[in-house]
């Protein structure tokens, strides 16, 4: 027996209304995460393309830098490192998706340096003498500054790729709660409720009959 339902008329059209703004919200929800499916399933594409490009170039960068510290002295390429004046200025900013702020990082577009570009553009990254050093290290600064930005994009889409996925848990949580357990207990409760006020109109309309009986009978 529901002791918590006031099987009142009144009762009745404010589980009517409750009952109406969970189903919207229900379908709100829903169309909220497949949305999110889809963009998870294409940030998860993205980041998946971006990690194999690291996994793949990162190495061969790492072993320049290896053979670049057998080949030379210790000191000369510590000192090396420390005078490349290379700075990558990035901000943390946020991006709203279905409302779910994602973060993602404001990288400075700067032009690859490649093998056509000039000692003076050279110089703005490796601001040591080249005769200190062997080719091995200078490339590996070289192509670390050029492929930095990939790995600043990879360490933003990993991110995102776990905020969405947090959301969509909540989301999907949300949903389930809803269409599981309270959009059935509400038709339940109206249920029950219909099913009294008939009861009590059928009780009423007896009580009424019988009156009528005894006022014939009088």
């Amino acid at each position: 027996m529901k002791l918590h339902i006031n099987a009142t008329r009144m009762e009745l059209l404010k589980l009517r209304k409750r009952l109406a703004i969970a189903t919207r919200g229900h379908k709100l929800l829903n169309d909220k995460l497949e949305g999110l499916m889809r963009e998870f399933l294409s940030m998860l594409k993205e980041y998946k393309e971006r990690r194999i490009l690291v996994d793949r170039e990162l190495p061969g960068i790492v072993k320049l830098f290896i053979l670049a510290y057998v080949t030379s002295s210790k000191n000369r390429v510590i000192m090396a490192l420390e005078q490349s004046k290379t700075a990558y200025k990035f901000t943390l900013k946020q991006r709203r998706i279905l409302n779910v702020p994602i973060p993602y990082f404001s990288v400075p577009k700067d032009q690859p340096i490649g093998e056509k570009d000039s000692i003076h553009n050279l110089n703005n990254i490796i601001a040591y003498s080249f005769l200190d050093t062997n080719s091995e290290l200078d490339n590996a600064i070289i192509r670390l500054r050029d492929f930095f930005p990939n790995i600043i994009k990879l360490a933003e889409f990993e991110q995102s790729v776990r905020v969405v996925a947090k959301e969509i848990g909540k989301t999907r949580k949300r949903v389930n709660a809803l269409e599981f357990s309270v959009i059935p207990g509400m038709k339940e409760d109206l249920k029950f409720i219909r099913n009294k006020l008939d009861e009590i109109e059928r009780s009423n309309i007896s009580r009424i009959m019988k009156i009528k009986d005894i006022l014939g009978e009088g």
